[in-house]
């Protein structure tokens, strides 16, 4: 006896029916979803401006800036020297080709430096500590006034959607040029972008110790205490130390406006052509991001792995 073939049976068919129905919307959903991609990149690239060509021919200009940074034309001199040579790489701060002629100001780097450093924990601190306090009325799950969540979601909206550069110029007016402007500025901008995402932790919480503390009469603030804030912590100080490293660097770009940090120097030299102290600069700067970057990744693998 000679077995079915599963091409006889009618629920198979019907599967492959449905299987290829929907194989189908797929494939025209996904070409209707690039054919959109296309034409808003298209009529981006019009209004904005874009252009390959341009790029194509402006690229070679930024090895010539960076060779600037990297050499000095002294007078008299038909050529331009390397602003660092070995055999003068030692030499006094009078020697134009030696690391200490390039960093012979380190001492006023170094002070604004720590600036900007102490600039980022003020303003981490303080945004991470109004962005934990608003996150929580601003969950839906935790709060049954709707009201009180849409006010706070949009007071969250509103603080991270003004940019840091255009809050520090306007802090700058009432607080006068300084770090002070600067700290405030990115404090408020910590707080709407760390808020958000603490919302979504508190979202993805689990309900289930909420509503023991619930059946015992347990308050609010009880329930967040003791239900909640145990779940979040870790998610929390992973999302705050993330944040402080982007406020370091954060709190150099706002010192451009006058609002302290080693931002205002590198704007003094960048606007003065003293390209050996740019390049100066801008490399203290690298090195301190890098070693901030591994430290805060080592204290979030320490206390995460402690919490969690």
């Amino acid at each position: 006896m000679t077995a079915a073939s599963p091409t006889d049976d009618p629920s198979w068919r019907l599967f492959q029916q449905r299987f290829g129905a929907l194989r189908r919307a797929r494939q025209i959903e996904t070409g209707l979803t690039v054919a959109a991609v296309v034409v808003l990149f298209v009529f981006a690239s019009i209004w904005t401006d874009f252009s390959p060509e341009k790029i194509l021919r402006g690229a070679p200009r930024i090895g010539e800036y960076f060779g600037k940074l990297l050499s000095i034309e002294p007078k008299g001199v038909a050529a331009p020297i390397p602003v660092l040579a070995l055999p003068h790489l030692f030499g006094g701060v009078k020697e134009p080709q030696s690391l200490a002629y390039w960093f012979y100001r380190f001492n006023v780097y170094a002070a604004l430096l720590w600036q900007t450093i102490e600039m980022a924990i003020l303003a981490t601190a303080l945004g991470s500590g109004a962005a934990f306090a608003l996150s929580f009325p601003a969950t839906g799950r935790f709060v049954g006034n709707r009201a009180v969540v849409f006010v706070t979601r949009r007071l969250l909206e509103l603080m991270r959607t003004i940019p840091q550069v255009v809050l520090a110029f306007i802090l700058v007016w009432p607080f006068g040029i300084g770090p002070l402007a600067g700290i405030v500025a990115i404090a408020v901008h910590s707080t709407g972008a760390l808020g958000k995402l603490f919302c979504e932790l508190n979202e993805n919480a689990d309900t289930r110790p909420v509503e023991g503390i619930r059946s015992v009469g347990g308050s609010w603030l009880a329930q967040m205490r003791y239900g909640v804030v145990p779940q979040v912590t870790p998610g929390f100080l992973s999302y705050a130390l993330l944040r402080f490293e982007v406020n370091v660097r954060s709190s150099t770009i706002i010192g451009f406006v006058g609002a302290g940090g080693i931002g205002q120097e590198l704007k003094r030299v960048i606007g003065f052509n003293i390209y050996e102290e740019v390049s100066a600069i801008c490399i203290l700067i690298l090195l301190i991001v890098v070693v901030i970057d591994l430290l805060s990744e080592r204290i979030r693998h320490h206390f995460i792995g402690a919490l969690a």
